[in-house]
Formats: structure tokens, C-alpha cells, sequence
């Protein structure tokens, strides 16, 4: 599987990864439905200590370039939430 970072690149979706997906930013903080995340593996603490530098944070945040999109993903939708600028 990808990343969703990567799967995002790879239609044209608008979704920054400055770090390119080493887990050094938070620009490709995603929002889900809190009950497609609740389905989501944990957050590293790494993770944890990037979404708190992320604009828009919500209780359903996680970061693009750490979610692995599997066939559980089709038809799902993800927000990209405003980056302030």
C-alpha cells in the first residue's frame, strides 16, 4: 500500500508534504470522520508532537504521510483543512 501522501501527488490533490513524508512537518494533516479514524492504527509519538504544530487541529487529525491506504479506504472522505494561508 501507499501512503495517503502519496496517493493524494498522484491525482493532482493538493496536499503540501514539505518533508516528503519523513514525518518532519505537518503539512499534509488530513481530518477524517471520527468513525473511519477510529478504525486507523495509533499515532507514534513522533506523529502526536508534529499534529501539534498543525493548523486546524481537531481530535480526528493524522498526518498523511503515515496512514497506509488499504481497500477499507474506497469511498471514504478526508478533509484537507485550510492551511492559513
Amino acid at each position: 500500500g501507499k501512503h495517503l501522501l502519496d496517493v493524494a501527488h498522484d491525482n493532482n490533490i493538493e496536499l503540501e508534504g514539505a518533508c516528503g513524508g519523513e514525518l518532519a512537518c505537518s503539512t499534509c494533516h488530513l481530518v477524517f470522520d471520527q468513525v473511519f479514524y477510529d478504525t486507523l492504527p495509533p499515532k507514534s509519538d513522533e506523529e502526536e508532537d508534529m499534529l501539534d504544530l498543525a493548523f486546524e487541529l481537531t481530535e480526528t487529525s493524522r498526518l498523511g504521510c503515515q496512514i497506509l491506504v488499504t481497500k477499507e479506504f474506497d469511498g471514504i472522505k478526508i478533509r484537507i483543512p485550510d492551511d492559513g494561508y
